[in-house]
């Protein structure tokens, strides 16, 4: 199968093209470096230190003996990814290439408008170009948990039966986002149901839930082949800012009270779910929604985990929590549907201490990198638009 990963320089877009790539896939990639340019304007890097392109591709081609299809370029530019569709011809189009960041979109206006345009209009020319060249092709799109908010009822997986006066109906459930980046995924979602209705198109919308962890197997401890892993305040996901937190000394910091609830998967659970939805694609004209979590779990929870396993390896943790910077409810219901994925065969990842050590032990090796930018741990965006550090009020 030709697969084509759009944002393959990301957290999972690399390391899904490894995982693809062993599994015998021809694979092409589209980047614009953004996400290593928006880490820069937040004055950090990656963690892990990742290479640049040629020396990835190169690692690449000798793990797996042929090449990695790459072009650098930019989504919104239509007849840029046009010509890519025409040249590669993919099978499958994993859609990867989005702004993931609502700190980022909440800046200021400018920041805002540039996410929901990179991220609308990206989607948008790839839905063209799948219909204009690729139209029995299937699209992998990357969207989120967060797009659902967390209604005080049970959220299924993208649609439910309702009832009104008397009639029901199939429909697609209320979305709910808490920024303009989960708003734009809205968007995307729309519009992608739109092109498989009127176009016949077939897609495969995936709400992901929140990715930890540092390395898959197809790595093969060779440093060439890392991913990044981003701890600044708009790219760095929970359980992973925790972790780098844990290795320079710093309190791990729960937002607000802390009990926010979200469904967490380890990176190399991810990377089997998308590959299970690519090689079990839709019928044509089929728009269909996956809730891709391992479970759920309570932020503070996840911290106390992480400060247990750091703790075994000889580290300092403590968690202190600090005002939440965010519009988000601290204290909720939270209870999302994720079947559908399990029936494919994925096979869930359990030990999710086991995945903290591991990625602890990694960060360690880096700790000199995360020291250098270790101010970028605490968050200063707010939700309101001004920009100031937290405070921390209390600690456990």
């Amino acid at each position: 199968m030709r697969v084509l990963i759009l944002g393959i320089d990301g957290y999972l877009g690399w390391s899904l093209a490894l995982r693809l790539a062993s599994k015998g896939y021809t694979i092409g990639g589209i980047d614009n470096f953004s996400r290593r340019e928006c880490v820069s304007e937040m004055d950090s890097h990656s963690a892990l230190p990742i290479h640049e392109m040629p020396e990835r591709l190169k690692a690449f081609e000798d793990h797996f003996k042929k090449e990695l299809f790459f072009s650098k370029g930019d989504l919104i530019h239509y007849d840029f990814v046009e010509q890519i569709f025409r040249d590669f011809k993919p099978e499958a189009i994993v859609h990867l290439g989005e702004n993931p960041s609502a700190p980022y979109s909440m800046i200021d206006a400018k920041h805002a408008a540039w996410t929901q345009t990179n991220n609308i209009v990206g989607t948008l020319n790839v839905l063209y170009a799948m219909k204009n060249i690729t139209p029995q092709g299937h699209l992998i799109k990357l969207g989120t948990m967060g797009e659902y908010g967390t209604p005080n009822i049970d959220i299924p997986e993208g649609f439910f039966e309702i009832e009104y006066r008397g009639r029901k109906e199939n429909l697609p459930f209320p979305r709910q986002a808490g920024s303009w980046y989960h708003q734009s995924k809205v968007h995307d979602s729309n519009n992608v149901m739109l092109a498989c209705r009127i176009w016949g198109l077939r897609s495969s919308d995936i709400m992901q839930g929140i990715v930890y962890g540092s390395r898959i197997l197809e790595m093969n401890e060779d440093d060439r082949l890392l991913t990044r892993l981003d701890f600044d305040q708009c790219f760095g996901t929970a359980i992973n800012r925790f972790c780098c937190q844990a290795v320079v000394d710093q309190p791990l910091s729960p937002f607000g009270k802390g009990h926010q609830k979200r469904g967490f998967l380890p990176l190399k659970d991810s990377i089997q779910c998308l590959t299970l939805v690519i090689e079990n694609p839709p019928a044509q004209g089929e728009y269909r929604v996956f809730n891709q979590f391992e479970e759920v779990y309570d932020i503070t929870q996840l911290a106390l985990k992480v400060k247990s396993v750091g703790r075994d390896l000889g580290l300092k943790v403590e968690v202190k929590n600090v005002e939440n910077p965010r519009y988000e409810a601290e204290e909720h219901y939270y209870k999302p549907d994720h079947k559908k994925l399990l029936e494919l065969g994925y096979q869930p990842t359990k030990d999710m201490e086991a995945e903290i050590h591991i990625m602890l032990q990694d960060l360690i090796k880096y700790r000199d990198r995360i020291e250098a930018k270790k101010e970028v741990l605490i968050p200063d965006i707010h939700w309101d638009g001004k920009r100031k550090k937290v405070t921390y009020f209390h600690g456990k």
